[in-house]
């Protein structure tokens, strides 16, 4: 009998994309995820040659061995993503749907791809992704009345936060059961409603990582651009996309890099392009052997302590 298997980033866009396509294609699958970083996920994956895998909001650049591993066993792949691809896989078992512009999301991926049946979660996963205007716009037709449209945005975030973290340890949630949380709700605002405590729990944790970061001094400034050094501490880790996303939002011509330690004696870095020019983070991090993400936001999973000058 064959299988099914679910592959997805932890963060909001990789859980609302796959949310969307299962509530309007629902199977019974294996579910594969990890911390936002946890991107080579297509490892994990023991599928037999009649079996079939979703993958969500994961670098197919990343991912690209274990995907023609995979599609050469015999496996059929349907993967979403905007993430770096490279040269594109290309197999009669792949389905690919990508799309590597600046200003989509995969969520808005499976969103075309389900003929927007489940918008109101597309726009939640854009709101993750720190795509408000994209979120918006993709809303429009639902008419939702202005404090809806927050609260999207609010769930949007707290979800995404409680994706950042080195590892599953350091979450709020398991990726995984926050997403069991919101399996039963096709309407996000309903999810909002009566699940009011989880929302709690990730925005109040949310909110004491970042009053704590807004306190650290850069370690370096120049006209376009700044880098910080976290200390090492737990909060450190799980805060450190958030406050890279909130110095973008502070001011749209800076590019920013957040760094926290490591448990290799290095530094894990998120960096984000200006807002007023969303490219080039895909560019910087792509230099560096676990570099990758986007044009507009970007990340390092490994930087060795001997290339922290280079870097900064």
């Amino acid at each position: 009998m064959s299988a099914n298997f679910d592959v997805f980033n932890g963060d909001a866009d990789g859980i609302c994309a796959l949310h969307q396509l299962r509530l309007t294609y629902p199977v019974s699958a294996t579910l594969i995820t990890g911390a936002k970083r946890d991107i080579k996920l297509l490892e994990q994956v023991e599928a037999r040659a009649s079996d079939s895998i979703s993958v969500f909001d994961i670098s197919m650049g990343q991912n690209k061995d274990a995907l023609l591993y995979l599609l050469n066993l015999g496996a059929k792949v349907t993967y979403f993503d905007h993430h770096f691809v490279g040269t594109l896989a290309r197999h009669p078992n792949l389905t690919a749907v990508t799309d590597t512009a600046p200003d989509t999301c995969t969520s808005v991926l499976v969103d075309r791809y389900v003929g927007g049946q489940h918008r109101a979660w597309a726009a939640v996963g854009a709101f993750g992704d720190n795509l408000d205007g994209l979120a918006r716009r993709i809303a429009e037709p639902l008419k939702l009345k202005p404090d809806s449209l927050e609260r999207l945005q609010d769930l949007g975030r707290c979800m995404n936060y409680n994706a950042y973290g080195d590892s599953v340890d350091d979450l709020f949630f398991h990726p995984a059961q926050l997403y069991g949380m919101i399996k039963p709700y096709a309407d996000p605002l309903r999810f909002a409603e009566r699940e009011a405590h989880v929302l709690d729990k990730l925005r109040e944790g949310r909110a004491d990582d970042l009053s704590r970061a807004r306190e650290t001094v850069a370690r370096v400034v120049t006209g376009y651009g700044a880098v910080y050094v976290l200390p090492d501490a737990p909060w450190s880790r799980r805060v450190r996309g958030e406050f890279a996303n909130y110095l973008t939002r502070a001011d749209e011509h800076r590019a920013n890099a957040v760094l926290t330690h490591n448990a290799h004696s290095g530094y894990t870095v998120s960096v984000r392009a200006p807002l007023s020019k969303p490219k080039g983070a895909d560019e910087i991090c792509c230099g560096f052997e676990t570099g990758g993400g986007r044009p507009m936001a970007a990340g390092i999973n490994h930087l060795p302590e001997s290339r922290l000058e280079e870097f900064s």
